[in-house]
């Protein structure tokens, strides 16, 4: 039997890490391929990123749809239950935007791509 001491242990050992909650967020917008998600994230490479969208899709959170097409298409969704980690990745962008601003504030030479004009 599976032991938790505390709730957040379970979240964690799901959503936890350095990518995955990167590779939720970009599949909250819809279904992306796996070129367009590793472009999304930089520094992952290939291989990680793969073995984390596997991990993801073992605990039912994404969706790997394999078109039989040459060459091969492969997509990735979040299941209706991966939406549920909505909720908990909003906070966390929410957070990492508010101690940006704090840091900013404080001094700190940092920038949020994100919120960057894009180049004409």
């Amino acid at each position: 039997m599976k032991q938790y001491n505390l709730g957040i242990e379970a979240t964690l050992e799901i959503i936890g890490g350095k990518w995955k909650a990167l590779i939720i967020c970009l599949l909250m917008s819809g279904v992306k391929r796996t070129g367009e998600l590793q472009r999304s994230i930089d520094g992952i490479s290939q291989k990680v990123l793969i073995q984390q969208l596997r991990e993801l899709e073992s605990d039912g959170l994404v969706r790997r749809h394999v078109y039989q097409q040459m060459p091969p298409k492969v997509e990735y969704s979040l299941t209706e239950y991966g939406v549920t980690t909505n909720k908990i990745v909003d906070v966390m962008c929410t957070w990492g935007r508010e101690n940006i601003a704090l840091r900013q504030q404080q001094g700190e030479d940092i920038i949020l791509l994100e919120n960057k004009e894009p180049a004409l």
